[in-house]
């Protein structure tokens, strides 16, 4: 029953939220394009419910034609605990990253480059909340009980990101990843959903 409710409230809110949104959509597609050449999304194949791939869709946020690799090594080094501290390196993403358009840096400040992933909870690939959808090299890199995070469908929010958001160790958010899966209801969905638009407003963990 509660993955039947679920998944009617994850349709309920994307849908309405992609209505309401849609002059936001507009603008930041325009603004996206006049400050940078590129496409408007970001498509890239993150891993779903037990590893299943998708296609995610975000915002543009860099220049276009770049490279990558500093992420892989960076996101090997931040799973093999070479971030140990929380709040030394901010979760996956690295700071006063050059290949971020200044546009970019505001959208990923305001959380608003995440505003197409309804569309992945309309496809039913993402839930509103839940642990955040892994690339296929960052799980290469897990261990067996980091696996567990994805027993559930991954969402846009979720328990890490409230908690500690981009401030936090690895280890750490797979703990409250795996936390949620076990106490996972309506109602901490709908608290987790509140708290999240606290921490968007405030801006606080956001890079």
């Amino acid at each position: 029953m509660y993955n039947v409710l679920k998944r009617l409230f994850d349709l309920m809110v994307s849908a309405v939220g992609i209505i309401i949104y849609l002059p936001v959509f507009i603008i930041i597609s325009f603004c996206i394009k006049l400050t940078s050449k590129g496409p408007i999304l970001f498509r890239q194949i993150r891993l779903g419910k037990n590893a299943k791939p998708f296609t995610l869709y975000k915002f543009r946020t860099m220049y276009a034609e770049n490279d990558r690799i500093h992420d892989r090594q960076f996101v090997k080094n931040l799973i093999n605990g070479r971030y140990g501290e929380i709040g030394e390196t901010p979760m996956f993403k690295l700071n006063n990253d050059p290949r971020v358009t200044p546009f970019g840096r505001f959208l990923r400040k305001t959380s608003l480059d995440e505003l197409p992933q309804f569309m992945n909870v309309l496809k039913g690939d993402l839930s509103l909340v839940g642990p955040r959808p892994p690339l296929a090299y960052e799980y290469d890199h897990y261990e067996e009980w980091h696996k567990e995070r994805l027993s559930v469908k991954p969402g846009i929010t979720g328990l890490w990101q409230v908690t500690g958001r981009s401030s936090t160790t690895f280890n750490e958010m797979v703990r409250l990843d795996i936390e949620y899966a076990g106490k996972k209801s309506l109602i901490l969905d709908t608290k987790i959903l509140l708290k999240t638009v606290y921490v968007v407003v405030s801006g606080k963990g956001a890079y």
